[in-house]
């Protein structure tokens, strides 16, 4: 059988690994940080009601600018902004793919905090982008003073700033943002894709004006309960927007991933109405851990990064083994949890309470 050593690979391909995450067909799945709510019934008529009439022009290529999406967008985000300072693309993944491919490239450096988003360095090899990571902190909280002492000796081209950081779920300060600004003078990316799930901080959006570097990345994947839709987007000067036309593909949003996107900005109110119920369940799964003797990260998102268990691949298996999925990420001693419904925090709460300390 033929082997990637027996093909022409690339050479910052070599030794690479796809991003992978078990998809198990479980009853409680809580590895990949989704909104286990189901979409509410009004909301879905609607969505399929706009599909159906979508579909009565897939002969026809969708709208390339994607003008009615991008108007909903900002209207979402409010903050003065307008349709010329949106971007989407499928799933924010996507979206930071463009920026690469637009700012990044052979010669050019990509720096982030680690442990972060694990598709950061994946994105990097992808557009021949050199990759720095820079150690977090022992408690995974940026401070302005490191971060920006960190950008001057790098000089980095793109930086990016998780916020809250998946998957430690740390919160990210407004004045880290804005000395990593002012250390630099590349692009910086502020990834928010959990940000709706943090009720304290306001969004890096309200930061843009003035700032034509500052690009702040957000997805309907988590809160909106839509990460099988795939759609990411992004709010920025209209001239990065304008930098990235450069490298879209043509027609990269299809005409039904901006009719069900279109259609559930319209009911935002009713699509993130599970979010109060998802940071409760996160905080009562923190309480319950903490009360089981392990050691819970503060999360500004819907998920926590818990530590203390001996062997976090055996509490993985053992928890798999009933049916229920957590994120065993290789840091040492800690595994990651989604807040999911009451039931399933109930679940995975009861199963690692019968593990035993330490877990498996």
């Amino acid at each position: 059988m033929t082997s990637l050593s027996d093909l022409p690979l690339r050479a910052s391909l070599v030794g690479k690994e796809p991003y992978g995450a078990p998809q198990d067909p479980v009853p409680v799945s809580l590895n990949v940080n989704e909104n286990t709510h189901p979409i509410p019934e009004e909301v879905l008529a609607d969505i399929t009601a706009s599909l159906a009439e979508a579909v009565r022009g897939v002969n026809r290529y969708p709208d390339r600018e994607f003008g009615e999406l991008r108007t909903a967008l900002a209207g979402y985000l409010g903050h003065g902004l307008d349709a010329d300072g949106l971007w989407a693309a499928n799933g924010s993944n996507e979206v930071l793919q463009q920026i690469l491919q637009a700012f990044g490239g052979p010669g050019r450096t990509l720096l982030s905090f680690t442990p972060t988003y694990s598709m950061y360095p994946l994105l990097a090899s992808g557009t021949d982008t050199g990759w720095i990571p820079v150690p977090r902190p022992a408690d995974y909280a940026l401070t302005a003073e490191g971060v920006a002492a960190a950008l001057r000796e790098h000089r980095p081209d793109i930086v990016i700033l998780c916020g809250p950081n998946n998957p430690t779920g740390t919160p990210l300060e407004r004045d880290v943002i804005l000395a990593a600004y002012d250390a630099f003078d590349g692009i910086l990316i502020v990834d928010e894709a959990y940000q709706e799930f943090d009720a304290e901080r306001e969004s890096a959006v309200s930061l843009l004006p003035g700032r034509h570097r500052l690009l702040v990345s957000r997805t309907m994947s988590k809160a909106f309960a839509f990460a099988g839709v795939r759609l990411g987007y992004l709010a920025a000067d209209p001239a990065v927007i304008d930098a990235l036309r450069l490298v879209r593909l043509p027609y990269h949003l299809s005409a039904l991933t901006q009719a069900a996107a279109t259609a559930a900005i319209r009911h935002a109110d009713a699509m993130l109405a599970t979010v109060a119920d998802i940071r409760a369940q996160r905080d009562r799964l923190d309480t319950a851990l903490t009360e089981l003797g392990y050691t819970v990260h503060p999360s500004g998102a819907n998920f926590l990064l818990v530590g203390g268990f001996r062997d976090p691949s055996a509490t993985f298996a053992a928890l798999r083994s009933q049916g229920i999925l957590i994120r065993d990420l290789g840091i040492p001693g800690h595994v990651r949890i989604t807040a999911g419904t009451e039931a399933e925090t109930s679940a995975v709460i009861e199963a690692i309470a019968a593990l035993g300390p330490g877990g498996a």
